[in-house]
């Protein structure tokens, strides 16, 4: 009988006590357990087009008359569709919508699993356009899905073969054990629906995420555990209220900042002004608050490469929050065109690159090392764009060698709750808490070229350990 943890920050202290190695699964459902289903209330009527019914058909505690209706409309929809453009399409709604509705919880989850070297398995009664882009993202290598039939590339409108549905998802994951050599009395498996009672009957540690009230109710009567997720709601119109007004004062506050400083006739001065009034005035009034830890770490020693993971346009509010005066930065060549940040970050002396031109972008970043030279600091985030999920992205070198060349630390900046607050691509954010860790420096001076890819990694796998056992 498996224990029952309250919420969970106790369902990640067992998975750490309990038994490690790859012969140990976690199974995790898909639709309301691994993403808030983005398709809540009736799956679309009338006219259909295939994002409709691939979005509508991700939802929370599905039905069986609800999954047989889903499986008329995705005939309707995908017949005579290429397999090609599907998997393009899929893709397209995950980095348009799908993402933010991921659930952060269940990211810890899946990675808790990953360093207790389980082996992760997604499994779905979806299609494989729903949820390949989101497996991706977490790094799920294993998935299974209900396959579609296609002949020459293109799709028949019919699943190939049984679905993975109630007992056909368990004997999914039932062969999915037996080729891996997966031991099914010692995995986990998250699930939210009485459909999935069968899959969640396999494992020795069941696990009822968000569960409806019939799953619920078994869970409660064999005692498994039960954790509950917070919704992963679009923002409403109190939020986007707000987040005008925030912008207001980030305009304000900025001009403010300058105003106070043009006596000094000091430029770094009036552009360290205006970062922190615009910084305070809009996570002020946009109800975000910040917890710091490590605070210590951003005044000494100076001048540094402060480095942050990046998942949110309000990092951009957040860094120089944390990090008071003396820091600019460096920025992808596209946000020149934003009319509110472009101008401020430019008065800031932020560098611009241009990703997609290699050779300028190594030029761009020569004066920066001269700037670190003269005493300013810099932030910038090594991953390079913001990521899709909580999980940090590979790490690109050029800070390190900026650092290297500069002769000067590196410095952690570890961000966690941002994704939630405001979405990747959304420039509306919700009102919230916002935790960041400030990691102790580490001096790159002694680092040798040739290991350079393995020092940089090990810097990547201080963030990933520090948003999995946050520091107190």
């Amino acid at each position: 009988m498996s224990t029952r943890p309250a919420d969970l920050d106790a369902a990640v202290a067992t998975i750490r006590s309990g038994p490690q190695g790859p012969t140990v699964a976690a199974v995790f459902d898909f639709a309301g357990t691994v993403i808030d289903g983005p398709g809540r209330g009736h799956l679309p009527l009338g006219r259909r087009k295939p994002e409709d019914v691939l979005l509508g058909g991700i939802r929370n505690g599905m039905t069986e008359g609800e999954y047989a209706r889903f499986l008329r409309q995705l005939t309707e929809v995908l017949a005579g569709r290429s397999e090609a453009d599907l998997d393009e399409l899929g893709r397209q709604l995950f980095r348009r919508s799908s993402y933010g509705h991921l659930y952060p919880e269940a990211w810890q989850l899946i990675r808790t699993h990953r360093a207790a070297g389980h082996t992760v398995l997604l499994v779905s009664s979806l299609t494989r356009f729903q949820v390949l882009p989101a497996a991706t993202q977490l790094g799920i290598a294993h998935v299974r899905y209900t396959p579609m039939a296609a002949d020459d590339g293109v799709l028949t409108g019919y699943p190939d073969g049984k679905t993975l549905w109630r007992n056909g998802k368990a004997d999914a994951v039932t062969e999915f054990a037996a080729a891996q050599g997966v031991d099914l009395e010692r995995s986990y498996a998250y699930a939210d629906a009485i459909a999935d009672l069968p899959l969640l009957s396999l494992v020795g540690h069941p696990v009822a995420v968000n569960p409806d009230d019939a799953l619920a109710e078994i869970a409660d009567r064999h005692r498994w555990a039960k954790l509950n997720f917070r919704p992963r709601h679009s923002p409403r119109a109190s939020d986007y209220a707000r987040t005008a007004a925030g912008f207001a004062g980030l305009l304000g506050g900025a001009l403010f900042g300058v105003a106070s400083k043009a006596p000094t006739k000091d430029r770094q001065q009036m552009a360290d002004a205006l970062m922190a009034q615009a910084a305070r005035n809009t996570l002020r009034i946009a109800g975000v608050h910040l917890r710091v830890t490590g605070a210590e770490h951003a005044k000494s020693p100076r001048p540094a490469v402060f480095l942050f993971n990046h998942q949110s346009q309000f990092d951009i509010i957040i860094v120089p929050k944390v990090l008071g005066g003396g820091v600019t930065g460096i920025g992808k060549k596209e946000l020149t065109k934003n009319p509110v940040f472009g101008p401020l970050m430019r008065f800031a002396g932020v560098t611009f690159i241009d990703r997609s031109n290699t050779a300028l972008a190594k030029a761009a970043l020569r004066p920066v090392v001269e700037t670190l030279r003269n005493g300013l600091s810099i932030a910038m985030s090594p991953e390079g764009t913001r990521s899709y999920t909580p999980e940090v992205g590979p790490f690109k070198k050029g800070a390190f060698h900026i650092a290297l060349q500069a002769g000067v630390p590196v410095i952690p900046v570890v961000i966690r709750n941002a994704g939630e607050i405001c979405w990747r691509n959304a420039m509306v954010a919700r009102p919230g808490t916002v935790d960041v860790a400030i990691l102790e420096p580490i001096d790159v001076s002694g680092w040798d070229p040739d290991d350079l890819d393995e020092n940089v990694e090990r810097v990547r796998q201080l963030f990933i350990d520090t948003l999995l056992d946050w520091p107190e």
